[in-house]
């Protein structure tokens, strides 16, 4: 069976100079926690260090491919490119699934196919490659891998946040998802529609948009982010 680092050095064309480190980058907690060799580390330590490469890089690339962009348009569009979707799209279209070292119980969950994993997976990557290789050889991944797609990608995932959403709250079972518009605002030629995001009755999250669409898409993707980093639905307040 080929191993990530035949993996790497025949899809990507990377040769990591230490081998430990993207070997690293691949195992989980879960993995880590199943072995008796304490010397073991997981990629936890990478994906906090190449989440950090991730932000300044996506934000340098942003802010001189858009000059004309403010801060808050940056902002959001920094979100979307580096979000849980959007990187868990690249690990699968990169074949990180593949290599994923997982304990056996996160196997039979279904760990590989997890988006957040998978995202995870993909930053701890970019941390082991900053390491063994410096911020530019990971520029030229991230240019080559994401920025130089990087509208296809927004656009990809921005499409399925209904989608997204409605698979990640209904994990244990249907529950009841609505969109209701709140309000319209301004002038008939300029309309900007409010949509608010229902689930069982409860307003998880609120979206603006040109159209109706617009706005319930905004509002899915802020929902399903609230979800990221919350863990749970439940969890979510209304107030968002």
């Amino acid at each position: 069976m080929k191993t990530i680092i035949q993996h790497l050095d025949q899809k990507l064309a990377i040769q990591f100079k230490n081998p430990e480190l993207v070997q690293s980058a691949f195992r989980h907690t879960s993995y880590v926690n199943e072995q008796l060799n304490q010397l073991l580390e997981s990629n936890e330590r990478l994906e906090f260090l190449g989440d950090a490469v991730l932000e300044v890089l996506t934000s340098e690339f942003l802010y001189q491919q858009y000059p004309r962009y403010s801060e808050g348009q940056l902002t959001r569009t920094r979100a979307q490119l580096v979000c849980e979707a959007s990187l868990s799209y690249l690990a699968r279209q990169l074949g990180f699934d593949i290599y994923l070292q997982l304990g056996k119980g996160e196997e039979r969950n279904g760990g590989r196919e997890r988006d957040s994993i998978l995202a995870d997976c993909f930053e701890a990557f970019l941390g082991a490659l900053y390491l063994d290789s410096g911020m530019e050889s990971v520029r030229i991944f991230l240019k080559r891998e994401m920025f130089n797609q990087h509208d296809v990608l927004i656009r990809q995932i921005s499409q399925d946040y209904k989608t997204l959403f409605q698979e990640r709250v209904q994990q244990k079972g249907k529950v009841l998802i609505q969109y209701r518009l709140l309000e319209q605002i301004g002038p008939a030629h300029a309309l900007i529609f409010k949509v608010g995001l229902y689930v069982e009755g409860e307003l998880i999250a609120t979206g603006t948009g040109k159209n109706k669409k617009q706005a319930e898409m905004q509002a899915a993707q802020t929902a399903y982010q609230l979800t990221n980093q919350k863990g749970d639905i439940q969890r979510v307040s209304s107030k968002n």
